[in-house]
Formats: structure tokens, C-alpha cells, sequence
């Protein structure tokens, strides 16, 4: 039996998951949208976004757009189609992404997965994402 104690994921554990990280930044990119980044380059690398509603992304119950999406990027396609394929996870994309390794998530869903899954899925979007050295540090490699 596991020793670690799980609940369902809130909002705010995206940013204290992503601030837990080695190295990370809560910076911008996509003019103003709030991002998470790694170093890497003089910009660094985005691996989780807050993403504005856009006509891209619309509630098909409601024709409404999205308010509360996060962008959270995967290694590559194959664990992307994971998450959006299992039917347990709030995890999808849209065709603004297809080709893009990354999947969407409302923060209002976060309920739906622990916060141990949601940490397995944004460290995962970490180290693809950090300088190797940090990711074989992390996983004491």
C-alpha cells in the first residue's frame, strides 16, 4: 500500500507543482498569457500555459468559449493521445494543436484526477521541456 495520500487536484496546484520544480519561472509568453518556463535560451521554455478563450476552443454544450484552459506541453504525440484517448482524465485538445505535443485541461476539472496525476503530467511536461542536467538531477540520474 502506498504511503502517499492523494485528493483530487485543485486549481492551485498547478502553480505550487510548477513552482516546486528545479529551475522554473512563472513568466509570459503569447503576448501576456502566463506561463511556466524552464531555463533554455534566452526566453526559456514554456511547459505549462494559461491559455485565453479563444474561438478556437468552445464548450460544444454550450457554444461558449473556454475561460479556464491550461496548456500543459507532453513529451511527444504518443503521451498525448494517451491522455486525451482515457476517458478517466479531463485531458483533450483541439485541432489548434493537432502536431503540437500538448493537451488542454479546465481548471474546473481538475477535480477529476488527483494531484498526484496532475504532478506526474506537468513533470513529465517539465523534463521534456528543462535542460537535461536538471532533469537527470530531479530523477537522480
Amino acid at each position: 500500500m502506498s504511503t502517499s495520500t492523494t485528493r483530487p487536484a485543485r486549481p492551485e496546484d498547478v502553480d505550487e507543482i510548477c513552482g516546486g520544480l528545479p529551475e522554473t519561472e512563472l513568466g509570459t509568453s503569447w503576448g501576456d498569457r502566463p506561463t511556466w518556463k524552464v531555463p533554455r535560451g534566452p526566453k526559456g521554455k514554456g511547459f505549462v500555459l494559461y491559455r485565453a478563450p479563444h474561438r478556437s476552443a468552445v464548450d460544444p454544450s454550450t457554444g461558449e468559449m473556454y475561460d479556464d484552459l491550461v496548456v500543459i506541453t507532453t513529451p511527444t504525440e504518443v503521451e498525448k493521445q494517451a491522455l486525451v484517448e482515457d476517458a478517466s482524465t479531463p485531458f483533450f485538445t483541439i485541432d489548434h494543436f493537432t502536431g503540437h505535443a500538448a493537451v488542454l485541461v479546465q481548471l474546473s476539472r481538475l477535480g477529476e484526477i488527483s494531484r498526484d496525476e496532475l504532478a506526474e503530467v506537468i513533470t513529465e511536461a517539465w523534463a521534456a521541456k528543462a535542460p537535461k542536467r536538471l532533469v537527470r538531477e530531479l530523477f537522480g540520474e
